[in-house]
């Protein structure tokens, strides 16, 4: 399994306004069919250059799944972002290969 890793620092100039976009983009971006669940979270650390950072995490099964996310998909959804908030966001990218995962039974 694999997880592609957004990770966004946000003006608070324009940060409700980015939140809720953000909640209408995670669908279009789970709607392409290369995804099989998206976690956002906000990052708890305080940035030197402000604003207010959190990474959306997608998680796929295959690697052709992501390559094929970046060849078909991702230039669209990235640049609607772009347009919208050009200079008011940085945004980085990761990907993670999940290796083991585990949980903890209480009974």
């Amino acid at each position: 399994m694999y997880i592609y890793n957004v990770t966004v620092n946000i003006d608070e100039s324009i940060h409700d306004e980015w939140l809720n976009w953000i909640k209408e983009h995670i669908p279009q971006v789970l709607g392409t069919g290369k995804f099989e669940k998206a976690t956002l979270t906000r990052v708890l650390v305080e940035e030197d250059m402000g604003g207010v950072t959190y990474s959306i995490q997608y998680r796929t099964y295959s690697r052709e799944a992501l390559d094929a996310y970046y060849k078909e998909d991702a230039d669209n959804l990235r640049n609607e972002g772009l347009k919208k908030f050009a200079d008011k966001m940085l945004a980085f990218r990761t990907e993670l290969q999940i290796i083991d995962e585990y949980t903890v039974n209480f009974k």
